[in-house]
């Protein structure tokens, strides 16, 4: 018997369609309908909700007390799972600064434990650094920060099965247009961050191949009007991706309105910088190897900067709505389909299309998750 979703509004591939029926057939998306066909189907009422692709968090270093760096595969099934109730289908477990050896066997981990989550699903691993500068160091631990060096990264992601899909470093550090030259002919994303590159440096780095900015305006050089810096870089480059934590402590609404007016909400990517105590309670946790504590919202170092973020992907797309900085339509495709094109991932996930796998959430009008789908199946309800 065929099987229909009903409801109010989807959000596909390229337009809104209102009210209507989209076929799910073998865990997979089938053609839009605006009537049934006449015969006996199977619906799944949706009605007065919306209907979006399952959202795709390509930073996020860790969920309900666990982080990529612990090296656990147990942990890592957590994660997954807890993520459904954030609305993501998709991620890319993300690295922090580490020894080169620790770094290898999370690769390798990573690369294991791929194909055997069964909540939302790893597409490939983000490393962010350790190719950073101490300046802008964020949580990341400047005693591993080296120069871009292309057999250590040729060891990682031969350990990791090839599912590192983007590597992010300092634009000023040596070696490094020669670095993004090489990984970008093996379909590796570059992102730029924690640094404190000046405008020429970072755009050097992106005509070399690298494309993608971390955490817009945090860990970064800020805009100058004589030296406009990374932050400069990003608002006047053509053709980047910016990620953006909309949190509202990482950014404020307006700087972060500002980021997409000048970069464009189709290259605006959502992501949350989350680390372990995200879906946690306050109190005290780790973030790499540092302390961190989670109170009133935010993720603090002892000295009280920023640590990642408790951020879940719903809630940023819910804010960007609520700050009136984007409509839903331009809101789920910024925590959806950007991502996964600034990762080289959309061709598996980020949209409603025909015969991809039918990872989509279920949306109240007010922007809040009332369900998680995977392959089809209901896998999480508010």
């Amino acid at each position: 018997m065929r099987k229909f979703v009903a409801a109010d509004k989807f959000f596909l591939e390229s337009h809104v369609e209102n009210e209507g029926y989209l076929e799910i057939k073998d865990g997979k998306f089938g053609d839009f309908y605006h009537e049934l066909p006449e015969e006996e189907v199977t619906i799944i009422d949706q009605s007065g909700k919306w209907i979006a692709p399952g959202l795709v968090d390509t930073h996020i270093h860790g969920f309900k007390n666990h982080d990529v760096m612990d090296n656990d595969a147990k942990g890592m099934h957590e994660i997954s799972e807890g993520l459904l109730a954030c609305g993501v289908t998709s991620f890319l477990p993300t690295t922090l600064t580490s020894t080169t050896q620790h770094l290898t066997d999370v690769a390798k981990m990573l690369g294991e434990v791929k194909d055997q989550v069964t909540g939302a699903k790893i597409q490939g691993i983000y490393f962010e650094g350790p190719f950073f500068t101490e300046e802008h160091k964020g949580a990341q631990n400047p005693s591993y920060f080296s120069d871009p060096d292309i057999d250590v990264f040729h060891e990682w992601q031969k350990a990791s099965g090839n599912i590192i899909k983007k590597i992010a470093l300092a634009p000023e550090r040596n070696g490094v247009e020669s670095f993004v030259k090489q990984v970008s002919t093996e379909d590796v994303v570059v992102s730029l961050g924690h640094s404190s590159a000046t405008l020429q440096q970072a755009t050097a780095a992106v005509e070399a191949g690298a494309d993608v900015f971390v955490h817009a305006y945090n860990g970064m050089s800020g805009l100058n009007h004589r030296e406009p810096g990374m932050v400069g870089a990003l608002l006047t480059l053509p053709n980047i991706y910016a990620e953006l934590i909309c949190d509202g402590f990482h950014v404020h609404p307006k700087a972060a309105e500002l980021v997409v007016q000048n970069v464009g909400y189709e290259r605006v990517s959502l992501i949350t910088d989350c680390m372990m105590a995200g879906g946690m309670p306050e109190g005290d946790y780790i973030l790499g190897e540092f302390p961190v504590v989670v109170k009133d919202g935010t993720a603090r170092m002892k000295e009280g900067n920023l640590a990642g973020s408790i951020l879940q992907l719903k809630e940023g797309v819910k804010n960007v709505v609520d700050w009136n900085i984007a409509t839903p339509q331009q809101a789920i495709t910024m925590g959806s389909l950007v991502p996964a094109i600034s990762s080289n991932i959309d061709d598996v996930c980020g949209k409603i299309k025909k015969d991809r796998a039918a990872d989509f959430i279920v949306l109240n009008p007010d922007m809040t998750l009332d369900a998680t789908y995977l392959d089809g199946q209901e896998k999480y309800h508010a």
